[in-house]
């Protein structure tokens, strides 16, 4: 959901999803990954504004939270490995900061 929102906003709007978590609150995020859009159809880049690396999605949600795991995926197989040949990301969020 993070690439449907514009950069100048990514900040406020994940401090709003963290903000609005519990203590013990979980967030799953997920994105086509940047490398992804190579390969993607003119009408899909033009929904997909906000596309990042694996490393700038966990830059972004580690500023708002206290542990992020980034996982990959490639057709239906998720996994740890390889973030630059992954198609899509998910990240998994907790301890909100505030």
């Amino acid at each position: 959901m993070i690439e449907h929102i514009a950069p100048a906003d990514e900040e406020a709007f994940v401090a709003n999803l963290a903000e609005s978590l519990t203590d013990n609150g979980v967030l799953i995020v997920g994105s086509p990954s940047l490398a992804s859009q190579a390969h993607a159809s003119p009408a899909s880049k033009a929904g997909h504004i906000n596309c990042k690396t694996a490393a700038e999605l966990k830059g972004l949600l580690a500023r708002h939270f206290g542990n992020v795991f980034v996982f990959s995926m490639n057709d239906e197989v998720v996994h740890t490995g390889y973030h630059q040949m992954a198609h899509y990301y998910f990240a998994l969020c907790c301890g909100p900061k505030r």
